[in-house]
């Protein structure tokens, strides 16, 4: 559906026209993306949910990925070097465990050992002599390796799939037999698409289900996190009902509801999967037939939408962010706040469309102010209600 949709959308479309279109994409999509960062930002500094949360109850010491690490990787899956795998695997980089034996300590040359009396299991009376060997624990350190997951790559495809679209578009006539059969694999895709709609009630039902009962304790999770997810949902509101709606009546001077209404069934369907890629098919389907948008431009706008446009990614980060430094305990300055303000923004758009994977993207805003990436493991329980 990617490559079919952006294809068939970019090679019918006048490459001026295209162009202009990208920019005021782009821009639309950074800007909103700006907008729900600050949002996140002034409701965190002003609740302060860190000051209810204890970091001795989690576990911490995960390891993770530099932030170096993650931006290579982000740019390695911006040009894949096999389509085929890029429908199902993407790179990134593994943390490969290293122990280094430190030997034994010695002391001008000689090892370090003594001899201590035990009581004897039988006799009690009689100790028995021990001899034990000092021996340092290992050393552990970890080095980065290439390596894949199992999630689509969807940058990569965007990425090739625009490139190809804006091509098929200059040669001209030569190129409408490749673009006739991306617009018949299209609607072949979006009639499969019709039709499963009819599921997708029940599979929300147990999504959510099996989400509620993978949780130890609700209880104890809602006491300690509670209003660091207030904080989340809140500025999730406010930019979802209040802020877009606001900027949709600005720019087209219609009712922002009537749009959301054509377009409800993808919103419920993004609730209970928190996936942009999954939901993409029922977004264009309910665009096309609800809401009457032009065919070449949902075909340009929403896959490129789907891949960089992460608003509620973004404010996540920003508010977990401070979260974590709210904490431990750490002031952050203006400048530290501008800057994770910019870091999440950018580091949304390369989280990809699937669920949690704010989290992967996080260490790059965690990195940029001095914060430790160890306490990600602070949030994960509440990572999938976000």
């Amino acid at each position: 559906l990617f490559c079919c949709s952006l294809m068939s959308g970019l090679a019918t479309m006048d490459s001026k026209a295209c162009g202009k279109m990208g920019v005021i994409t782009i821009t639309y999509y950074l800007w909103t993306t700006f907008m729900a960062v600050t949002v996140g930002i002034i409701l965190v500094v002003s609740i302060h949910p860190g000051a209810a949360a204890q970091k001795d109850n989690y576990a911490v010491g995960k390891v993770v990925l530099s932030s170096a690490d993650a931006l290579l990787d982000l740019i390695r899956n911006m040009f894949p070097s096999n389509l085929i795998e890029a429908s199902f695997q993407q790179y990134r980089s593994v943390l490969v465990p290293v122990v280094k034996s430190p030997g034994f300590p010695k002391i001008r040359g000689k090892s370090l050992s003594f001899i201590y009396f035990a009581p004897d299991d039988e006799n009690p009376e009689i100790h028995r002599p021990v001899f034990l060997e000092l021996t340092p624990s290992p050393e552990m350190t970890y080095r980065t390796l290439p390596g894949t997951s199992n999630e689509m790559n969807v940058l990569g495809i965007v990425i090739f799939s625009a490139t190809i679209g804006l091509l098929l578009g200059k040669m001209g006539e030569r190129g409408t037999p490749l673009v006739n059969v991306c617009q018949c694999l299209n609607e072949a895709v979006m009639k499969i698409v019709s039709m499963a709609v009819w599921y997708f009630p029940f599979g929300i039902v147990f999504l959510i289900a099996g989400k509620i009962l993978e949780m130890e304790d609700p209880s104890v999770i809602g006491q300690k996190l509670g209003l660091y997810a207030i904080t989340v949902l809140s500025g999730l509101i406010i930019h979802g009902l209040i802020l877009l709606p606001l900027l949709f009546v600005l720019i087209t001077k219609k009712n922002p509801f009537a749009f959301m209404q054509g377009i409800l069934q993808a919103l419920l369907i993004a609730l209970a999967t928190s996936s942009s890629s999954a939901t993409l098919p029922i977004t264009l389907k309910c665009l096309l037939e609800n809401n009457g948008i032009d065919r070449r431009v949902a075909r340009f706008v929403l896959p490129v939408g789907a891949t960089i446009n992460m608003d509620g990614t973004a404010l996540y980060e920003a508010v977990a962010a401070i979260f974590i430094a709210q904490v431990n305990e750490y002031d952050l300055d203006l400048g530290q706040i501008i800057t994770i303000s910019i870091t999440a923004t950018a580091a949304s758009i390369g989280a990809a469309g699937i669920p949690q994977s704010g989290l992967i993207t996080m260490v790059i805003v965690l990195t940029s102010v001095g914060l430790p990436t160890d306490d990600i493991t602070l949030i994960i329980a509440v990572d999938w209600a976000l």
